[in-house]
């Protein structure tokens, strides 16, 4: 077995150790009794390592896939209720060095248009989003030294920060740049960010070289280290991600969770999140010359046992995918979405047909975040825009203990409800604020303090007169 306590990219993400691990589940997939093993180990909602998620992942008796399935629902139900985290992405810039061949932003793309936003432009599009009624943005931006330095990614943020517009204030910024130093990592912290995400894009290190053959990226070593630099530049919430269908993606699921274990034995706390996307087509960028895509079937069932192997961390899906398959992955463990989102840079306010050539993929769910929020509550789930835990501190080791006890529901169950209503009160057409209304009835029933019930009305009655002063 490898060394999980090592720092090295190639210890911790072991390719003998994946290859082996791939072999016994293979060798395993109908072994009855042992799958029997796992899942009953998983029913403890303690989580299950690579190998024995592995072996479920592989699995394909119908019946115990069935059970897989029930189990990551109920999983998620216990950890995370049925409440959706909402937020959109800020791209900033598409000026890129790197030579990824799977990204329209690659250095030899000549035709794109490239952008980077002013600061006046960031201001303009935190507004835009602002006036749909978001709260927590991602900002993505290519790696470009001179172009994107951590300068400029840190006036971004205080720009974003900074905005106040009617009732709106964007309350979590979540990082998606490039891997850096532990230095640009602790400015980034003292900046206060959200989570810092990044995408492994594959675990597989020779497809990895292939797949970057030029520009910074191209260092494994330094981008698959990345995470442990940013936890020691302070940053208490990471979140990992691969990109399904460059790889085989067995080996990249086994190579997700080794990372996630590797986390929890170094820092004391696994990933914040696990993001799920699939390559899709964008500019110059055909999937179909990629031979590993994976179908919705198996993206399910790898959305199902990442929910059963590491049942705490938040699952991210985004608008690369369809309103099915949204759906259908949201039953089985994801937690948070976006909506309403451009992948253009400067694509939210006022856009016009060039900045659509900015676009890093395109979007299959394209509905207005008001559309999808109607949606998300026909389906039951409480559309949420809460970011308290971000910011009382709850963060790294102090969420997870929460939300290992099950305590962190008598926070997040009461905050979706107000930070719903005040997406109801200032945002939502009359149909959405209706349905929305009725919800917000029905899960007042679900606080079991009476206490804590009584609180939430007297909140939400004062949100309903305009105040928006509580920290949530």
């Amino acid at each position: 077995m490898y060394n999980v306590k090592s720092m090295k990219a190639e210890e911790f993400i072991s390719d003998e150790e994946i290859l082996e691990t791939l072999q016994y589940a293979e060798d395993n997939k109908n072994n009855i009794k042992l799958i029997d093993e796992i899942i009953e180990k998983a029913k403890l909602r303690k989580g299950l390592n690579h190998r024995e998620a592995s072996v479920l992942l592989a699995c394909d008796i119908p019946k115990k896939v069935m059970e897989i399935y029930n189990l990551a629902e109920q999983i998620k139900k216990d950890f995370y209720g049925n409440r959706i985290v909402l937020f959109a992405p800020l791209y900033l810039s598409n000026y890129c060095v790197n030579g990824c061949v799977y990204c329209p932003y690659h250095l030899k793309n000549k035709h794109i248009a490239r952008k980077k936003l002013t600061k006046e432009e960031v201001a303009r599009e935190v507004t835009a989003l602002m006036d749909m009624g978001h709260k927590r943005l991602a900002i993505e931006a290519g790696e470009d030294p001179v172009m994107n330095p951590i300068e400029y990614i840190l006036e971004c943020i205080d720009t974003i920060y900074g905005v106040k517009h009617k009732n709106g204030a964007i309350r979590r910024v979540n990082v998606n740049i490039a891997a850096t130093t532990v230095e640009n990592y602790r400015r980034l912290h003292e900046a206060g960010i959200g989570t810092y995400i990044l995408f492994q894009e594959t675990y597989n290190k020779a497809s990895y070289e292939k797949l970057h053959p030029t520009g910074p990226k191209s260092d494994y070593a330094y981008h698959t280290e990345a995470m442990d630099r940013a936890m020691e530049g302070g940053i208490d919430d990471v979140g990992l991600g691969v990109l399904f269908g460059l790889e085989l993606y067995k080996y990249e699921f086994a190579g997700l969770l080794m990372h996630a274990e590797h986390l929890e034995a170094v820092h004391g706390v696994g990933p914040h999140t696990i993001s799920l996307p699939r390559i899709k087509r964008a500019d110059d960028i055909d999937p179909d010359t990629f031979d590993n895509g994976i179908s919705d079937e198996i993206f399910c069932k790898i959305a199902a046992c990442i929910r059963i192997a590491v049942p705490y961390t938040g699952m991210i899906i985004s608008t690369r995918e369809s309103k099915e398959v949204r759906d259908e992955v949201i039953r089985l463990g994801v937690s948070q979405i976006s909506g309403g989102s451009k992948t253009s840079v400067g694509g939210y306010c006022e856009p016009s047909p060039a900045d659509e050539l900015t676009e890093q993929f395109d979007v299959s769910d394209t509905r207005t975040l008001d559309e999808v929020i109607s949606w998300l509550m026909s389906k039951g789930y409480i559309p949420s825009f809460c970011t308290a835990c971000y910011r009382e501190g709850r963060t790294g080791d102090r969420f997870m203990s929460l939300l290992k006890s099950g305590q962190i529901q008598n926070c997040c169950h009461p905050n979706a409800l107000m930070t719903l209503k005040e997406y109801l009160e200032d945002y939502a057409s009359n149909d959405t604020k209706s349905l929305g209304e009725m919800l917000i009835m029905k899960e007042l029933d679900n606080i079991p303090d009476k206490k804590v019930r009584d609180i939430v009305i007297d909140r939400l009655a004062k949100i309903e007169n305009g105040d928006r002063d509580f920290r949530f």
